[in-house]
């Protein structure tokens, strides 16, 4: 009697272990919403990491989203090797072309752990002329908690995110993205 009490312990501890790892498993890979959270609120989180300077694509140097502040910034997340980031860079240049007539904003690309060359030859293949960032490491895409690509997130001139979009953009989000952003 005793020994089946025993390994019936044994067998609920192991049993309590394997749960915990699966909780944790499912937890530790799940995406970061939190962010997409507040914003479904209502909220205008602060873009997370927004001193972390990064090379620039085509220039010497390096720019952060602080660099920015005081107009709107499309942030997009895209590599070279996406389709999906082929598909709205037409949308977002012209998006860009809007906010430099005006002098409101940009787009910001963040090229996701890309090399220069593929970089450079999407960008000319699509005409992209919005500035770029090179997000070595995905250390800035980590903080928005970007795991898929594209992402894009739409900041106001104080630097707060109004709009996520967490996969391909249309013109009509983009456009309302824009617009409220403005707007704050």
């Amino acid at each position: 009697m005793r020994r089946l009490s025993v390994t019936a312990w044994v067998v609920g501890l192991l049993a309590a272990g394997l749960v915990g790892l699966l909780v944790f498993g499912l937890t530790a890979n799940s995406d970061d919403t939190s962010i997409d959270d507040a914003v479904r609120r209502g909220e205008r989180p602060a873009a997370p990491d927004q001193q972390r300077q990064l090379p620039q694509l085509r220039a010497a140097g390096t720019k952060s989203l602080s660099d920015y502040r005081g107009k709107v910034v499309v942030l997009n997340f895209w590599a070279a090797w996406c389709d999906p980031c082929a598909n709205e860079a037409p949308i977002l240049e012209k998006a860009h072309k809007a906010l430099a007539a005006d002098r409101s904003g940009t787009v910001l690309g963040a090229i996701y752990d890309g090399s220069i060359a593929s970089s450079l030859e999407f960008e000319q293949r699509h005409g992209l002329t919005f500035p770029s960032l090179r997000d070595v490491g995905t250390e800035l895409a980590e903080q928005f908690g970007t795991r898929n690509l594209p992402e894009t997130f739409v900041l106001d001139a104080k630097g707060r995110i109004v709009a996520v979009s967490r996969g391909e953009i249309s013109e009509a989000f983009l456009t309302d993205a824009i617009a409220r952003a403005k707007a704050a």
